[in-house]
């Protein structure tokens, strides 16, 4: 599983990125939290055990593996995954020597509970990052550095899904969920559990370059890094709430999804005059009025272009932007993406005539 360690002795001190093949093989932990994803432990275990190994098998070179890579848990016994597989460590986070990068995978939406069983881990966390070991933490597993305190203060991106909750229980840190990675003083996060393959080759090619990494994804057919999440999420476009006038409007506006509509006119449907309808409205659903109908319009161009529509120009009109400019901008700023890089990415696979699959499959790297 992990690449051979050369003999030499090294200070605990961060790791500095490495491009020169005679450097020593940096020494990465991956932690297995019971109940967590499995993937989150064994993709990140497959990328950094393949950097300098895979692609140089597949072209008959000689292996020049850049990572010695061990699997712990906290006690070093087996750990249930999620979905019902135990995986077996290599070790407790006990038995742990040395450490350059530790991953923190993702461990499940009830955060707090996953937390509360394993309180242990966080001391240990503490230890290495002050020893210099630089921290990763996928999805939900971010949690676990903010629980730490490592976070305070720093930038840091996790699911779309617990952003919120996240937020709530982890106010000083600056949350940016719209990102798959993020990097600040050694701590990195990642978003959604795939994400996981997006923050490994990032460090792949942090520390071995973008060559490395750029052979590392192409030996296992993956995409390079992504930079956003934001087209992914299915974010509401209002939270619960129990104000009914203002659930009238909310639903007026679905039905009227092209037309202009003044914040006169929807005060006066509601009853109440304009200050007073701005101030519930935000109250209730936790966005102003004009925000709330930017993001319906993007919720239903992001549909439209979903099912393939060929004509932006065409979304663009249909959701009340007759200046196209101002859409893609609109819709960029909202997704991270152009309407039709988006719809490259999400519209359903097609059959052409001839019987063969067309469409949005991501691409890899190219050659």
């Amino acid at each position: 599983m992990a690449g051979k360690r050369k003999n030499v002795t090294r200070k605990a001190k961060a790791a500095t990125p490495r491009v020169d093949d005679s450097a020593p093989a940096l020494d990465v932990v991956i932690l297995m939290l019971d109940g967590g994803y499995p993937s989150t432990t064994i993709g990140p275990l497959e990328v950094f055990h393949s950097a300098g190994n895979l692609w140089n098998m597949l072209r008959g070179e000689t292996a020049q593996p850049r990572f010695c890579v061990q699997v712990a848990s906290l006690d070093g016994r087996p750990v249930p995954s999620l979905c019902g597989v135990k995986l077996v460590p290599h070790c407790g986070i006990g038995d742990i020597k040395r450490a350059d990068i530790i991953i923190v995978p993702a461990s499940g939406l009830d955060v707090q509970e996953r937390i509360a069983r394993q309180t242990k881990l966080l001391p240990w966390l503490r230890k290495w990052y002050a020893r210099g070991a630089y921290m990763a933490g996928i999805c939900s597993g971010v949690a676990f550095l903010a629980e730490s305190g490592l976070l305070d203060g720093k930038q840091a991106t996790t699911h779309w899904a617990v952003a919120d909750t996240l937020r709530e229980l982890y106010p000083t840190v600056r949350w940016e969920p719209e990102h798959f990675v993020t990097e600040d003083s050694r701590l990195l996060c990642s978003g959604g559990v795939y994400a996981s393959l997006d923050l490994s080759l990032y460090l792949v090619e942090k520390f071995c370059g973008h060559e490395i990494a750029l052979q590392t994804a192409k030996s296992l057919l993956i995409g390079m890094p992504r930079h956003r999440q934001s087209g992914y999420a299915v974010t509401p476009l209002s939270r619960p709430h129990s104000d009914e006038r203002i659930k009238q409007v909310e639903d007026f506006l679905h039905q009227q999804l092209g037309t202009d509509i003044s914040i006169e006119s929807l005060a006066a449907r509601a009853g109440m005059g304009p200050r007073n309808f701005i101030r519930r409205f935000k109250a209730a659903t936790g966005r102003l009025p004009r925000a709330y109908v930017q993001m319906l319009r993007v919720w239903a161009a992001k549909d439209m272009l979903e099912h393939g529509a060929t004509s932006i120009q065409s979304v663009s009109s249909k959701i009340g932007y007759d200046d196209v400019a101002f859409f893609r901008a609109l819709f960029k700023r909202h997704t991270g993406m152009t309407p039709g890089e988006y719809r490259e990415r999400f519209a359903g696979m097609r059959i052409s005539h001839n019987g063969t699959a067309q469409g949005t499959l991501l691409p890899v790297a190219a050659t």
